[in-house]
């Protein structure tokens, strides 16, 4: 990271980190893993990835963003965030979970601005409430910088949902700015059967977890030191030869050797100082078509629909072509279309969740290139 490219940052400012791994398995056949959810724009002209960058613009300037991205999205990447430097591009050689990407982030910050505090946003995620997610942000940063807290956002819960974990909070304030208020955490649970999900959001003391983080880099490295001895002991390394020619010397082995390990597991679950800021900030994960089907725009019907369709007598489903030629439906209800061209989706809206299946059993049968 040369700062002689961009400029020295000023000392504790704000650095958001950007993790965009993944595939989007769920959304094939339009997401795939040369070309995963967060490099389309399913939510507009610009892609998932844009808008996090977007969304960020008014916390933290753009050579003090850091995208961390594997080696078959980092042209990509650039092309799609021109005004990004090429040392904020932080490639990973091998997916190893939110832990490493994280952590490796940290340790590089951290070189260069050992009071900073950084967050982090997934990029593939949608938010539709823009101030009330600077203002969660921006108390989360405050509760980060008036102690050794590690600050996640929690999301109010609109309904009970069995496929987001959930963070339960206590009554003790850490922190409270005009904008917020951030409470010590109590516990991490994964993701609920319905009786617990429904139990969680009537006790008004839980919030769904968005993966979204704030620290101090020192707090955190502080806390790998104690959780993740020899995460630390490799991202310290790797992140004292980055921009180096040593670098990619240092990286790839030690790299190799990391477990795979999600920052929750790996330090929010077991850390002491861990504090939640409640918000509603019309957040949603895009994380299959039937929950695409609702941020899209929908015909009188409840029909969601995107490219050249025609549904006749048709109701509530998700109509998605890339192609010129249109998908017509009559009588359909409750179900998914996809058509990309090499590919065609169809399945009922409650089985959403299980198009994953069609990625692993195309796997199977070695259509790799499908995938």
């Amino acid at each position: 990271m040369d700062d002689g490219e961009t400029g020295s940052p000023v000392a504790g400012s704000f650095w958001a980190v950007i993790p965009a791994g993944g595939s989007g398995t769920r959304l094939w056949p339009l997401s795939r893993a040369a070309k995963p959810k967060f490099l389309l724009p399913l939510l507009g002209d610009r892609s998932l990835l844009q808008q996090t960058v977007d969304r960020l613009g008014n916390l933290a300037p753009i050579d003090q963003t850091l995208v961390i991205c594997g080696p078959a999205h980092a042209v990509a990447v650039g092309r799609q965030l021109p005004t990004l430097p090429e040392s904020r591009i932080v490639v990973e050689p091998a997916p190893k979970g939110s832990g490493p990407a994280i952590a490796l982030a940290a340790a590089i910050i951290a070189r260069h601005d050992p009071d900073a505090v950084m967050g982090s946003f997934a990029a593939d995620h949608d938010v539709r409430d823009q101030a009330a997610f600077e203002a969660a942000v921006r108390t989360g940063i405050a509760a980060a910088r008036a102690g050794d807290w590690l600050v996640t956002i929690g999301l109010t819960p609109s309904r009970p949902e069995t496929g987001y974990g959930y963070i339960e909070r206590s009554d003790q304030v850490v922190h409270t700015t005009a904008e917020g208020t951030a409470y010590r955490a109590l516990r991490f649970v994964e993701k609920p059967d319905l009786a617990r999900a429904t139990e969680y959001v009537a006790s008004g003391r839980f919030a769904w977890n968005a993966s979204i983080f704030i620290w101090r880099v020192q707090t955190l490295l502080d806390q790998l030191a104690i959780w993740q001895p020899e995460l630390l002991d490799a991202v310290t390394e790797i992140a004292a030869a980055w921009d180096t020619p040593a670098q990619d010397e240092v990286l790839a082995p030690r790299w190799s050797g990391l477990a795979s390990i999600s920052i929750d597991e790996g330090v929010m679950e077991q850390a002491p100082q861990v504090a939640v800021v409640p918000a509603v900030i019309g957040w949603s994960d895009v994380g299959d078509w039937h929950g695409l089907g609702e941020l899209i725009p929908a015909d009188d019907h409840g029909n969601s629909l995107h490219g050249p369709t025609l549904p006749i007598d048709s109701e509530r489903n998700v109509l998605w072509s890339e192609t010129d030629r249109p998908i017509v439906t009559i009588g359909l209800n409750d179900t998914i279309v996809v058509d990309t061209g090499d590919a065609v989706l169809v399945a009922p809206r409650t089985r959403a969740q299980d198009v994953r299946r069609a990625v692993d059993a195309l796997k199977a049968r070695g259509k790799k290139e499908l995938v």
